[in-house]
């Protein structure tokens, strides 16, 4: 028999509907409970302790939905919070630092940049991952907070956008880097921007490479046999929300749902 529950996906706002979009397209048969913590966003710039109290609490919320598996679709909660994380859930946790670690390493270049949050940078999860899998690799590593507002803004491709890109991502020619982990699933809306602005650099996203964390955790005999929906659930302005995460989405939102988070696990 398949396991008709669904895939828990958590993440501070709309970002990681990317990962979703990305889960869908790779497992069509799946059913999806996200969790965006719009009221309490952003945590890039939150303490640890604090990220991780929202993270356990969102986790919390997502067990009594009664999920199969746990994807943490947020890089700053999966730098600061993921081993609280593992360490109550009874279900399997995927985060996206280790998936996107191996994604930058499998690249086979030498000198790879990461932009993420400000936490999440500060936190050094990806240096120090990459460093574990490959240590002779060279790491720079770089915030962009404002690559936030402008994905869920819509401005991915105009002059503001390709001037915030110059201002951030220049540092990284002179670096010389080959590739570039895209550290924060907001990111992925201005791969055009950031290519364009960072010529013959490989673009890692890491929604990639957490399918193939993923698909282990769903044989054959758990997949379902009919294509299932997104149920898409937040913390604060639903009407908002639902015009930028249909934009990340690429499609209607079959159910969204505002919910009210309090605690933690």
């Amino acid at each position: 028999m398949s396991d008709p529950r669904p895939i828990g996906v958590f993440d501070s706002g709309v970002g990681g509907l990317t990962v979703v979009r990305r889960l869908r397209e790779e497992f069509p048969r799946e059913s999806f409970l996200f969790l965006g913590d719009t009221a309490r966003l952003p945590y890039g710039t939150k303490s640890p302790e604090t990220v991780e109290r929202y993270s356990l609490a969102n986790v919390r919320f997502l067990l009594e939905r009664d999920v199969k598996f746990l994807v943490v679709a947020c890089n700053t909660a999966s730098a600061l919070a993921l081993p609280a994380i593992e360490r109550v859930s009874p279900v399997p946790v995927v985060g996206v630092i280790e998936p996107g670690a191996d994604a930058a390493v499998a690249t086979g270049f030498q000198r790879i940049g990461v932009i993420g949050t400000e936490a999440t940078i500060a936190s050094g999860a990806y240096t120090r991952e990459i460093a574990r899998r490959a240590p002779g690799l060279s790491v720079v590593a770089r915030a962009c907070p404002l690559f936030v507002p402008l994905a869920e803004e819509g401005w991915v491709e105009n002059g503001v956008a390709r001037e915030t890109a110059e201002i951030y991502l220049a540092p990284f020619r002179d670096d010389r880097v080959e590739a570039l982990v895209l550290g924060c699933t907001h990111y992925p809306l201005l791969k055009t921007t950031i290519a364009m602005t960072l010529p013959g650099v490989r673009l890692v996203d890491s929604a990639d490479a957490v399918c193939a964390a993923v698909r282990p955790l769903l044989t054959p005999a758990r997949r379902n046999e009919e294509e299932s929906e997104y149920h898409v659930c937040v913390t604060d302005a639903a009407d908002r929300f639902r015009a930028v995460a249909e934009r990340f989405l690429g499609r209607p939102i079959d159910r969204l749902e505002h919910v009210e988070i309090t605690g933690d696990l």
